[in-house]
C-alpha cells in the first residue's frame, strides 16, 4: 500500500507498504527502518523545538522535530522495530534561495535531530542534508530503499 506524509505528520507501515514524503525544503525528513522486522516509518517535521508552541505540539506532535522523532521511534517499536536494530536516514534541512538567513530553520532542525540521536547512542546511517534544493523521499518497507529525488 502505498501512504504520502504530509508536512507536520508522520506514517509506519509494514512490509508492502511504500511511504512518500514532497517537498522536504527546510523541513526534516527522518526514515527508520528495521530490517528484521521489516517495519519502519518516516516522518517529515517542520519546526526544531515544540517550546515554541506547546499547544500546536500537543495537538500534533509531528510538527516538531524534538517531539516527532520520539513518536516515530515509539510507533516503529510498537510494530516490532528495535531500537538497537534501526536504520536511520535523514533528509531535507536545507536553505533555500533566498530564506532569510537570521532563523536557519533547516539548520536548526538538523541539529536537534543530531542532538535526540546522540543523547540516545543512535546514529544515523546515511544522510541528504543542508544545500538549497527540495526533496522527493520514497521509502519501500519491503527493502528498504530509499529513492531521493530534488
Amino acid at each position: 500500500m502505498r501512504h504520502i506524509v504530509l508536512v507536520g505528520n508522520m506514517k509506519a507501515g509494514k512490509k508492502g507498504d511504500t511511504i512518500v514524503t514532497y517537498a522536504l525544503g527546510t523541513s526534516l525528513g527522518l526514515i527508520a527502518w528495521d530490517p528484521a522486522a521489516q517495519v519502519g516509518g518516516l516522518l517529515h517535521a517542520m519546526l526544531p523545538l515544540s517550546r515554541s508552541d506547546p499547544q500546536k505540539a500537543e495537538a500534533n506532535p509531528c510538527i516538531f522535530v524534538d517531539t516527532g522523532v520520539p513518536k516515530l521511534f515509539k510507533e516503529v517499536c510498537d510494530m516490532g522495530a528495535q531500537k538497537s536494530r534501526l536504520i536511520l536516514k535523514a533528509v531535507g534541512c536545507s536553505r533555500p534561495v533566498g530564506e532569510n538567513e537570521m532563523f536557519k530553520i533547516g539548520e536548526r532542525n538538523y541539529s536537534v535531530l543530531k542532538k535526540i540521536l546522540w543523547k540516545n547512542n543512535v546514529l544515523l546511517e546515511s544522510e541528504d542534508v543542508g544545500g538549497t534544493a527540495n526533496r522527493t523521499v520514497q521509502f519501500d518497507l519491503t527493502t528498504g530503499q530509499i529513492t531521493v529525488s530534488s
